[in-house]
């Protein structure tokens, strides 16, 4: 498949902000949690610091978002997981009410009441959960929707390798090949259901060999690579979008950080990390562009300082925004008697 050279920059840049992203989130989420708790015979206070409750982050995910967005438009709806960013930021969510939602902040997509695993932003059709496998069914309505008011949008349902074991996975296909909706399972297996290897976990090897049992493609990219990501799915979208019904893409990726920022990873190799970084996504794709003459070294340092100053943009937006006035708690909440409840406040 011919990728053109807009699409091939846009993946690189993407992949390089949500890196970029991950990484100063890594940072700031510590701020406040320790040492100084640790110290004074506290434990690691997860509700301290500017970005409060749990955090999970998505470095060496990358080629999973962008390889699958580039294909998408606006009007198409992706559903995430409780592990978001890399999702959103391929999307098209912005940085600044993204960044701020993580910090509570009234700025942020929800009005800061949902944090990190809640974000959603209905511009963008974009939306994400903190309960293992909730991506599909939703999908599956956004997809039941497209097609009823008969366009060719599509929806893409993100899960872990963990999440196909759950009975949404199997309601969720069965339901889209029987009513043949224009839904696109992307399993994102990274070898770890938080603390358990996939190999103690899954009855088969490839989460992919399971669409057969629903009577749909099932299509696996066994490499973390952007460029493969890409070409494997664009047949899934361009049946998805003649209205011919789902498919189930499992693609090999790496989770470089813990399964949430604090984790301890007692669980994997020590080494693990060290040699899937030995294959990073990000120079590998940079090579590549570079060997087909369609990035510089110069050009890669412009599109560095451009993402990393996006990025410290949201965050300083996220910093510098008021929190939500105590008693707007139970705006924009379904209440049997909002005002009653309100007044409650």
């Amino acid at each position: 498949m011919q990728v053109g050279k807009e699409k091939l920059l846009w993946m690189y840049e993407k992949m390089v902000e949500i890196r970029h992203y991950e990484e100063t989130m890594a940072t700031v989420y510590m701020e406040g949690k320790l040492p100084p708790a640790i110290q004074k015979g506290l434990a690691f206070d997860i509700g301290a610091g500017p970005v409060p409750g749990e955090m999970h982050l998505a470095a060496g995910q990358e080629p999973v978002a962008v390889g699958i967005c580039a294909h998408l438009t606006n009007d198409d709806t992706v559903v995430g997981t409780h592990r978001p960013h890399h999702f959103a930021i391929a999307k098209g969510v912005p940085l600044d009410p993204m960044t701020a939602e993580m910090f509570g902040k009234v700025t942020g997509l929800g009005k800061g009441k949902g944090g990190h695993m809640h974000l959603f932003d209905n511009a963008h059709k974009f939306s994400c959960s903190g309960i293992i496998g909730a991506s599909m069914p939703i999908a599956c309505g956004a997809a039941l929707a497209a097609k009823k008011l008969g366009k060719n949008w599509v929806a893409i349902a993100f899960f872990g390798e963990g999440a196909a074991n759950q009975g949404s996975f199997h309601e969720s296909m069965n339901l889209a090949a029987m009513w043949k909706l224009q839904v696109i399972f992307v399993c994102e297996d990274n070898q770890w259901a938080i603390s358990v290897p996939k190999s103690k976990a899954t009855s088969i090897e490839w989460v992919a060999d399971r669409a057969a049992g629903y009577g749909v493609p099932g299509i696996r990219v066994p490499e973390n690579d952007a460029l493969q990501v890409y070409e494997a799915v664009a047949p899934a979208i361009a049946r998805a979008r003649r209205g011919e019904g789902p498919s189930l893409i499992e693609i090999k990726t790496d989770r470089y950080f813990g399964h949430f920022q604090g984790d301890p990873e007692t669980y994997r190799p020590k080494d693990e990390v060290a040699k899937l970084r030995e294959s990073d996504p990000i120079p590998k794709l940079a090579k590549m562009l570079k060997d087909k003459n369609m990035l510089t070294d110069s050009e890669a340092a412009d599109i560095a300082v451009t993402v990393h100053q996006r990025v410290k943009n949201a965050f300083d937006f996220a910093r510098h925004s008021a929190y939500p006035n105590a008693h707007d708690a139970l705006n924009d909440v379904f209440t049997e008697d909002s005002k009653n409840a309100r007044a409650l406040v």
